[in-house]
């Protein structure tokens, strides 16, 4: 079997203070969030209203960038995961690792129509189990289990209520116990508080003056009592600017940072971030919507890559995207000067 590229670039990042690898995760799992807009709006289609791509469409995205093999992660919901990594078993033979999404949180409930459930305190929710994203269901045979994901992400939201946070850290530590058990990996994706005006009972004005320094303080507490056997391989959060990430990549090497990629934005917001992200100690990133929503998602994986592996800088990126774009005769969703502009980074899953 080829070996996996995040498990070697894992190896020398942890080993090496100085390793300038960079990993890639495409994560084509907001059917878990999302609904029929998960997979983007088809062409001529309108922004809620649609139509929009079916989640066939969306699966066929992810085999054309398996075969491209520039990421490192593919995360995706379980039943995608259970066609394409065990039926179809499309990631044999390929350097990318499969990963599954292993809770939905209440904050990622995104159906359109009321849309509440973003806005309340997030709760915490999984629908999904660790043998179903292994085997596809519990009974499986051991052959169909290594054929399925052994990488899961686990998230979580909190908004610095105690009885909140406390039942979202429970969650996650049930979850951890059950993958230890089960030699499961993971990774830890931790958003900004998504409702810090909403807690119920908490006096106005009274909530984290520094979300960053909230975020970084509680990853840093919760993982101090968390033994290797059952620590996450990296971190999913998002960029948290360049002191505090540079303080959180330096405080225990062993625990390897990612960012989020958030809404779609311009171009250079995805190519600046993972620049900007990489200079201050991040080694990781994980884009949904920056690579869906692209005009061309091969195209730009292939300048998001370069980018991480710094051989080009994140503006020629955007300019050389352009000219790629140009050469196939595709329209790009904005000109050029305004794809150069920069906007603010996603924090939640939603953002």
């Amino acid at each position: 079997m080829q070996q996996k590229t995040l498990d070697l670039k894992l190896a020398r990042i942890t080993s090496d203070p100085g390793c300038r690898d960079f990993i890639l995760a495409d994560a084509k799992d907001a059917d878990m969030a999302f609904g029929l807009a998960a997979a983007g709006l088809a062409p001529g289609g309108e922004p809620v209203k649609g139509p929009f791509r079916t989640i066939a469409d969306y699966r066929e995205s992810i085999r054309a960038l398996v075969t491209q093999g520039l990421v490192d992660i593919m995360l995706m919901s379980a039943s995608t995961s259970e066609q394409l990594s065990i039926e179809e078993d499309i990631f044999s033979g390929t350097a990318v690792t499969p990963a599954v999404r292993m809770n939905d949180t209440t904050d990622i409930w995104l159906a359109a129509g009321t849309g509440s459930y973003s806005r309340q305190p997030a709760l915490p929710f999984s629908t999904t189990t660790i043998p179903q994203a292994q085997c596809g269901r519990i009974d499986r045979s051991h052959e169909d289990r290594s054929r399925g994901a052994n990488l899961g992400l686990f998230s979580l939201t909190l908004n610095d209520d105690a009885l909140l946070d406390r039942a979202m850290l429970e969650a996650y530590k049930t979850f951890r116990i059950e993958a230890e058990r089960a030699g499961f990996r993971h990774f830890l994706e931790v958003f900004f508080p998504n409702a810090l005006d909403r807690v119920p009972g908490r006096p106005a004005g009274d909530k984290p003056k520094d979300v960053a320094r909230f975020l970084a303080d509680h990853v840093a507490r919760c993982l101090a009592g968390v033994p290797r056997a059952g620590r996450p391989i990296f971190l999913k959060i998002p960029y948290l600017g360049p002191e505090v990430t540079e303080q959180l990549a330096a405080y225990d090497r062993s625990v390897v940072v990612g960012i989020l990629g958030g809404g779609a934005g311009t171009t250079h917001d995805a190519f600046g971030l993972v620049a900007d992200a990489k200079r201050h100690g991040a080694r990781v990133a994980l884009f949904g919507r920056k690579i869906n929503a692209a005009e061309h998602q091969l195209e730009f994986v292939k300048f998001l890559r370069a980018v991480a592996d710094e051989t080009i800088s994140s503006e020629e990126a955007v300019k050389a995207y352009h000219g790629e774009l140009a050469k196939l005769g595709i329209h790009p969703h904005r000109p050029l000067e305004a794809d150069l502009a920069r906007g603010p980074t996603g924090s939640a899953y939603g953002g």
